[in-house]
């Protein structure tokens, strides 16, 4: 077992390009890590990796090694599903990301209860609103909201969700209901905007009478925490872009009310995404299967009593 420790060492390294982060992504330490290069390097007599101060560099020995390692894994990993799928003995870890406000609201208060119905699978949740790499970063899933780009992940589609622009009623006293894409660029509205690095530049896609239309946006406050922007927003400082799920509430008590109805933004979708060998296996399917049905359910409740036509929203 320690050499397919080192081999799934050395593949996480080649991976990510660092000793340290190959270290965090397998919970031990860059000194475990290191010598587990260095005893996998002893045993094929080769060096894998060129060492620089900034970035470990694969050798074209290391290059020709990973190609095989990652297969060896691979079949490992379906070894063991085949296995768990006939005897149902789940066991093993699932590793998972998801948008901050999705994983609050819908993923981990249930995690407790599939470990209760499954307790030889330990979960790894990881909650973050910036882009995903599912697979450099190890993951065998990634919740995702938004406007999907072309992926090779296997994508299933969870909910549609509308989205809607709001404010306080106190700055939409002292600013005024731009009503339009044009006005809210003409009006230099405050824009509360999600930033996180390599993020792209500001731009709030909206349908308008011509079609969809993306209006770049400014604010004095970015941040890369989307429950920080609701909270600026109930402040009164400025104009947000939610999922109606997310400030569901709030628009119920009148804490914060619909703004630039006339041309509304454009719903995003709320999928999960998985690597296609991943879904043979049995235990992330039976993750996968347990949450998305209870995300259906809880965003279900998070509309009741709500419609696009209260909200003076016009469907898509």
């Amino acid at each position: 077992m320690a050499y397919v420790n080192n081999i799934k060492m050395f593949v996480r390294v080649f991976e990510l390009g660092s000793m340290s982060a190959a270290a965090r992504d397998q919970r031990t330490s860059p000194a475990v890590a290191s010598a587990r290069i260095a005893e996998l390097e002893k045993h094929l007599g080769v060096r894998l990796f060129n060492r620089t101060t900034r970035r470990l560099q694969p050798t074209e020995n290391g290059r020709l090694f990973y190609e095989g390692a990652r297969k060896v894994l691979e079949a490992i990993d379906d070894a063991e599903a085949a296995v768990m799928a006939s005897t149902q003995n789940l066991r093993g870890t699932v590793f998972v990301a998801a948008p901050l406000g999705v994983g609050r609201r819908f993923i981990a208060p249930h995690v407790p209860e599939f470990k209760d119905a499954y307790p030889q699978i330990d979960v790894r949740l990881r909650l973050s609103d910036r882009k995903i790499d599912v697979i450099g970063e190890g993951l065998d899933m990634a919740f995702h909201l938004g406007l999907l780009e072309d992926s090779t992940l296997k994508m299933r589609l969870i909910a549609e969700c509308p989205r809607i622009l709001c404010a306080a009623p106190a700055y939409i006293a002292a600013r005024g209901d731009p009503e339009t894409g044009e006005r809210l660029i003409g009006e230099k509205h405050d824009c509360l905007n999600l930033r996180f690095p390599g993020a792209p530049e500001f731009q709030w896609a909206l349908l308008t009478p011509d079609g969809l239309k993306r209006f770049e946006v400014a604010g004095p406050f970015e941040t890369d925490d989307g429950d920080v922007l609701t909270g600026w927003a109930l402040d009164g400082r400025g104009i947000v872009m939610k999922p109606i799920f997310e400030v569901a509430d709030y628009l119920r008590d009148g804490r914060l009310v619909p703004v630039v109805r006339d041309t509304p933004p454009v719903p995003v979708q709320l999928t999960c995404l998985t690597q296609h060998r991943r879904l043979r296996d049995p235990k992330i399917r039976a993750f996968t299967d347990f949450i998305i049905e209870k995300c259906r359910a809880e965003l279900t409740k998070a509309m009741q009593g709500i419609t696009l036509t209260d909200l003076s929203v016009k469907p898509t």
